[in-house]
């Protein structure tokens, strides 16, 4: 299973951006998918998730209401929708497959770079 995120850049604060996922490989119809970012100095935190038929979503506190997953399974692909950016939202941003909550998140993206300027 591959995972290429994509759509990563130099944002303003207040402005939008949009990531996408590309899942080859496996059945993507068959996986959870999450969001995650790495800021500068700091660990890799979980953003967002969306289930495997993209009937259930969540997000953290700090970019619930700004930040919408979605997924496109006939494409194999994820997205997340982030608006309203802010300073603090600069990060590398990987996307991740589970099979399973219980096995937990097994596939990895390399990473997009959102930079938000204020």
């Amino acid at each position: 299973v591959q995972l290429q995120a994509s759509g990563g850049g130099l944002a303003q604060a207040g402005g939008s951006l949009r990531l996408t996922c590309a899942v080859s490989g496996g059945n993507f119809m068959h996986y959870g998918m999450g969001w995650f970012r790495q800021a500068p100095g700091k660990e890799r935190v979980f953003v967002a998730m969306i289930n495997f038929n993209g009937a259930s979503t969540a997000y953290i506190p700090a970019v619930k209401g700004r930040f919408t997953v979605s997924r496109d399974n006939a494409k194999n692909t994820v997205y997340l929708q982030m608006n309203n950016l802010k300073p603090e939202d600069t990060a590398v941003y990987f996307c991740a497959a589970e099979e399973s909550a219980a096995e937990g998140y097994e596939y990895w993206g390399q990473g997009t770079l959102v930079t938000v300027s204020s």
